[in-house]
């Protein structure tokens, strides 16, 4: 990129001023690390083995401004968020263009036993606890992406779930955006403990086709015997640009199931990263995507194997449509100690036009000789034979073809726990295929 050096010292010098503000401890010292470490490494580049497929120079050369340097916007009527909240079902947090919007979210139906509160009252309430926890699974300095997150830190979420506290009760963070030139750098912290249940879903939407870019980062510590489902939704604006990082930490026994849904934006990327350090744990990591018209999407997963006995299970599907470029690259590290791991990776791609493309890559890297681990991915397009034998019983061809595609991701829709989760998902499914 041309103007890389100006717009990366443009950035830099924002994210400075940004870590400069002034805020409670640890969060001060932790926006000053993502400033200073993203002044050191700036952007990655497509030099680098993880972003070879992606290049981050439209999001360098963007011009963005910051949430807390942007006038608040009027908020939108609960009405017009509707369709996204899932009928008001669950307890709901709404952050509006960056901001906590306390009017359009409720927390009256949170189950006892788990806490939520935003990162500034957790720090006030709760220090020690944020500071267990806080840039512990995300460090500031991971990368460029998560240096700028620590750097802007101002509104996130704390969740915190008791041990032995079984909810079945999603708790829902909605993202949404609608001013042209904002970003946002979300940062939340889950915490299930000891023996705990919990399911959290977050939604990223636009309204509107404006151009904005949304950084996030959620860490996540799944404590021994504990679950936790969690779902992430993107449908950004078709002209924005979405970083989103999950760090997962687990323990003893506990069980980690995440879902990365996502049909939005027109540079997006995600990147699922989970550490197994207790003995008989287990990771699920599925998801689908998506992609039309110039869209491009990067899926990036590590699970990384530090503990005996444990497993992995991971199926990602894409449906790729009109010159869109979808990425996967997914792997699996066995440490030496991790004897008896018991690991399986699939990604499954569909073509559905002659212009699009995917570039895929499962890795498996061991160094223990007592495990079973498997990976393969499968590129293709719809069978023609197929095709043929349903319209042969009286199926038009639009309906035939759209069935088809509906199987494809339905495989791995199924996979999810929570019905009314899965049928929402499944509706948007059958309104992009249409």
């Amino acid at each position: 990129m041309s103007n890389g050096t100006s717009a990366v010292q443009l950035f830099a010098n924002q994210a400075t001023a940004a870590a400069a503000v002034g805020a409670p401890e640890p969060l001060a010292t932790f926006r000053r690390a993502g400033a200073e470490a993203f002044a050191r490494v700036g952007f990655p580049t497509t030099r680098d083995e993880d972003w070879r497929y992606t290049s981050p120079a439209p999001i360098a050369d963007g011009h963005f401004t910051a949430a807390a340097d942007r006038a608040a916007s009027p908020l939108p009527t609960a009405d017009a968020l509707a369709e996204y909240t899932f009928n008001g079902e669950w307890p709901l947090l709404v952050f509006y263009n960056g901001r906590f919007a306390p009017s359009l979210s409720s927390l009256t139906s949170l189950p006892d036993g788990v806490r939520v509160m935003s990162l500034a009252d957790a720090t006030a309430q709760e220090p020690e606890l944020v500071r267990r926890h806080l840039g512990h699974a995300a460090a500031a300095d991971r990368d460029g992406f998560s240096a700028l997150n620590a750097a802007f830190l101002s509104e996130g979420v704390f969740v915190h779930v008791a041990n032995e506290m079984v909810s079945d009760t999603p708790l829902h963070v909605l993202h949404v955006t609608d001013a042209d030139g904002i970003m946002t750098h979300p940062r939340h912290v889950i915490v299930v403990g000891r023996h705990a249940k919990a399911t959290i879903l977050e939604s990223y939407i636009g309204l509107g086709d404006v151009r904005y870019f949304t950084n996030t980062v959620t860490e996540v510590f799944v404590e021994d015997g504990a679950t936790l489902n969690h779902t992430r939704i993107q449908r950004e604006s078709g002209a924005a640009f979405h970083v989103g990082t999950i760090e997962a930490r687990q323990g003893r026994d506990s069980h980690f199931l995440q879902f990365c849904f996502q049909i939005g934006g027109q540079l997006s990327r995600s990147n699922v990263y989970t550490v197994l350090n207790g003995d008989g744990c287990g990771t699920t990591l599925n998801g689908l995507y998506m992609l039309n018209a110039h869209q491009h999407g990067d899926h990036q997963t590590r699970v990384e194997h530090v503990a005996p006995n444990c497993f992995s299970r991971e199926m990602y599907k894409g449906l790729l449509d009109g010159h869109s470029h979808g990425v996967f690259n997914g792997k699996v590290y066995v440490h030496p100690e991790a004897q008896k791991t018991d690991g399986k990776q699939t990604n499954n791609t569909l073509l559905l036009s002659d212009k699009a493309q995917i570039d895929t890559k499962p890795q498996l890297e061991i160094f223990a000789d007592d495990v079973k681990c498997t990976h393969g991915a499968t590129v293709g397009r719809i069978d023609e034979m197929a095709l043929f034998y349903l319209k042969s019983r009286g199926i038009g061809p639009v309906l035939s073809k759209q069935l088809m595609m509906y199987a494809f991701a339905a495989d791995v829709l199924e996979t999810m726990e929570n019905e009314t989760i899965r049928l929402e998902l499944e509706r948007m499914t059958l309104a992009m295929l249409e």
